[in-house]
């Protein structure tokens, strides 16, 4: 899956026409209610098979360029973690992979296929890792993310997370340069979120 504008691969939709685009050609946009796309029929299951590890692997090439994240001076490598899958006629089309500390969950990785984004998909997927952490005692949820994805930042901010620390120039270190991003923001920063379980 290309982007409609570059030979780059596509990580997000256009909500107007429903192209395919990279992060350098998305732009943010403000919809009303009902512009919001329905949610889609999903199965969210334990990803168990070597095959689920295997389309985790290639989604996680295409949406990032590595396996390897680094997180909250973490480094995981996400086919390997625990999580979940979102499938829809057999066919995942979202995963969430966590990792643990003490007291939290870390939600390390992220992703939904751009035809499937804005369905709710990705709600799901972290509502179902927020019923495991509470059962399992932790006290918050956390994420983090680059500081040109707003997108990003906007859905985690609607499900209650809040900025809890910016680590400057941390992904530019991890990576030995500047990168191009979103709406060709420089990709400097790691955001972190965090998601009170108290409350």
């Amino acid at each position: 899956m290309s982007c409609r504008y570059c030979s780059r691969d596509a990580v997000y939709k256009c909500a107007v026409c429903g192209q395919l685009l990279c992060g350098e050609h998305a732009q943010l946009r403000t919809v009303c209610p009902n512009h919001k796309n329905k949610t889609k029929l999903v199965y969210i299951i334990t990803p168990k098979s070597a095959q689920d590890k295997q389309t985790i692997s290639k989604f996680v090439r295409t949406f990032w360029g590595e396996e390897e994240q680094l997180t909250f001076d973490r480094e995981f490598k996400v086919p390997e973690l625990p999580g979940y899958v979102a499938k829809t006629e057999n066919k995942i089309v979202g995963f969430i992979s966590t990792g643990e500390s003490d007291n939290a969950t870390i939600i390390v990785a992220l992703g939904v296929l751009p035809k499937h984004q804005a369905f709710g998909i990705g709600e799901r997927l972290i509502a179902k890792v927020e019923r495991d952490a509470k059962r399992n005692k932790k006290e918050m949820l956390l994420v983090s993310t680059s500081n040109d994805d707003l997108p990003a930042l906007g859905f985690y901010q609607k499900l209650g997370f809040q900025i809890c620390e910016v680590k400057p120039n941390a992904i530019a270190i991890k990576h030995g340069k500047i990168l191009c991003g979103i709406g060709k923001l420089p990709v400097r920063d790691e955001l972190r979120l965090k998601k009170n379980l108290a409350d």
